[in-house]
């Protein structure tokens, strides 16, 4: 699902992210001072009740009750138009009433940008309702998965010629053709078009005019060839370039080697990249964050890197490099003195190989899941001071290699799953009194170990996937009352241990899935407000009467209680939750139709559910 706003064109969108964009009463823009303007009455911090409203108040409001009546708002002082649009738009009476209007080119840009990315957001725009932007100088048009949207789309689109900054369309039907109605928008910095199946080489040819994009996005395309790749040489203002998932550009990076400013530049999951792809980055000396997860780049290949010094970011996931890998990097910048972020997940790296990671005093982050790491290995690991996120996931660990980690006083994050880790291992980390995130799923930590964790009250995140913490090992807990996150999908939690919950006010994600809990155990969070994500799925004893205790969570936005006793006759009970966009009800006496009728009238936010 799509959503839109006024984004810096600089930043990164996560396409893999649940909310895909924000609705316009939430952006950061010149046009939302209105946030602070409300029709309901004011609170009056002094007397501690509430004002009246002001006489500006009552008329904007006759004015909206009454809005089909006014023709023309061109001579309102703006302040007031404004003000007029933002009750319009959310009240929802402009998007549920849209395609009465036919023109909003007359309308100030500002106000026409967020009525646009309100419509997104509520999945409101329509092909018809679409016409009414035409020639209206929008600067961002983000219709990422949104659907329908095909080559009829661009004309519009590109009708906003030199004001458009921004656009996304991944997901959409636009061929090689609908691409080239873009040649005209010659201000455009950032494009995305991942996923877009439709688009070839010679659709490249199209934007090759928009030599002003600084940020282009072409993930999983599988007809781009490295001969369409051509295209990518006159974009000399490139910065960021994502290629990820395109496995016809071998010999395609070529073209590259003249983008000196590029400074992002992924290809991952491409099995075709060889070493000799490499080479032509290695005039690229601005480069920052180089994604080469998943390819077949080799030793060889990584020693065409060594003049990139400003390289802060290598994604090495998956490639066959060697420990010689490791010793050409710590040569070739200067003992990595800038080089803070090494991925290394599932090299083939030898023991000794591990030594050379001493000499990189400067990382920050560094993954080595699913590897052959051994205890002996983490000895090499002492001297790295400035670590903050270590991921051991799956490697072959035990609580005596944990011991070599108890000097690294700045790790904030710790990734342990699936090793041998136990509960006598974490003794070793009760003096990192930075860390915020430990993952222990799938290790041998009991409720033991439970006591050792709560010493490190900085903790903020705990991932306990695993069946043998008890109730007695949650009460050890109630100490970390910093703790915003806290899964214990599989624990043993009856509803004794529920009642524990109430000292952590601050959890935003709490997922207890397995267990043997009651809708008398869910009584105890009801006060955790905070709450964004709740997962108590697979606790078969839970019903309807679980659903009205958490009807008051106003902010959960996603909620799952799969296999459970939940009906139909329960989802009354979610009515107040209006920020919802995922619900999982798999398994339960519930029909996507009844999911169906409860999102159109009541959740208009949900975009994801299961049954569907």
């Amino acid at each position: 699902m799509g959503g839109s706003c006024s984004t810096k064109r600089d930043q990164v969108v996560d396409q893999d992210v649940l909310h895909r964009g924000h609705s316009g009463r939430y952006c950061k823009s010149g046009s939302s001072k209105w946030l602070g303007t409300s029709f309901c009455p004011v609170v009056d911090a002094q007397q501690g009740g509430r004002r009246p409203p002001s006489l500006m108040d009552l008329c904007l409001d006759k004015i909206c009750q009454e809005i089909d009546k006014y023709s023309d708002f061109s001579m309102i002082p703006r302040d007031i138009t404004q003000q007029i649009f933002n009750e319009l738009v959310y009240s929802q009476h402009l998007t549920d009433e849209i395609d009465k209007y036919s023109d909003f080119s007359m309308i100030p840009r500002d106000i026409t940008q967020q009525i646009f990315n309100e419509l997104v957001y509520s999945q409101h725009l329509t092909d018809v309702s679409l016409k009414a932007f035409r020639d209206c100088a929008l600067q961002d048009i983000y219709l990422g998965e949104f659907p329908g949207v095909d080559d009829s789309w661009m004309d519009v689109i590109s009708s906003q010629g030199s004001s458009l900054l921004s656009a996304d369309v991944s997901g959409s039907e636009i061929t090689d053709s609908g691409l080239g109605s873009l040649k005209d928008c010659t201000n455009l910095q950032a494009l995305s078009l991942n996923f877009c199946d439709n688009i070839s080489d010679c659709g490249l040819k199209n934007i090759s005019g928009l030599t002003n994009l600084t940020s282009l996005s072409f993930r999983r395309n599988s007809k781009i060839t490295a001969v369409g790749m051509s295209s990518f040489a006159s974009l000399v203002n490139l910065v960021k370039l994502d290629l990820e998932r395109c496995p016809g550009i071998h010999g395609g990076l070529v073209h590259l080697k003249d983008l000196t400013k590029l400074e992002s530049l992924s290809i991952k999951w491409c099995n075709c990249i060889k070493d000799s792809d490499m080479k032509p980055l290695s005039g690229l000396t601005n480069l920052k964050a180089l994604q080469i997860s998943c390819c077949k780049v080799t030793d060889d290949g990584i020693a065409y890197l060594r003049g990139l010094h400003k390289l802060v970011l290598l994604n090495l996931e998956g490639c066959p490099v060697t420990a010689a890998c490791l010793n050409t990097l710590s040569d070739c910048f200067g003992i990595l003195s800038l080089y803070t972020c090494l991925e290394a997940i599932g090299c083939n790296l030898s023991s000794d190989g591990y030594e050379k990671f001493s000499r990189m005093t400067s990382l920050k982050i560094l993954n080595l899941g699913f590897s052959n790491i051994k205890d002996a290995c983490l000895l090499h690991l002492k001297g790295l001071q400035n670590l903050e996120s270590l991921n051991l996931d799956s490697c072959k660990i035990t609580d005596e290699g944990l011991f070599h980690l108890s000097g690294l006083i700045h790790l904030k994050s710790l990734e342990l799953s699936d090793t041998g880790v136990g509960s006598r291992g974490l003794e070793h980390l009760s003096g990192l009194t930075s860390l915020e995130s430990i993952n222990l799923s799938f290790t041998r930590v009991t409720d033991i170990g439970m006591r050792k964790l709560a010493r490190i009250s900085s903790l903020k995140s705990l991932n306990l996937d695993a069946g043998q913490i008890t109730d007695t090992g949650l009460a050890a807990l109630t100490g970390l009352t910093a703790l915003t996150h806290l899964d214990l999908f599989g624990a043993h939690i009856t509803d004794l241990g529920m009642s524990y919950l109430k000292s952590f006010k601050n959890l935003q994600s709490l997922e207890i899935c397995g267990g043997g809990i009651t809708d008398a155990g869910v009584k105890n969070i009801k006060e955790l407000s905070s709450l964004t994500l709740l997962n108590l799925s697979q606790n078969r004893s839970l019903t309807d009467r679980s659903l009205e205790l958490i009807s008051g969570l106003a902010a959960l936005v996603s909620l799952n209680l799969s296999n459970t006793k939940v009906t139909s006759a329960g989802l009354q009970h979610l009515k107040s939750l209006r920020s919802l966009r995922s619900l999982s009800l798999d398994s339960c006496k519930v029909t996507a139709n009844d999911i169906r009728g409860l999102k159109s009238r009541h959740l208009p936010n949900l975009v994801s559910f299961r049954p569907e």
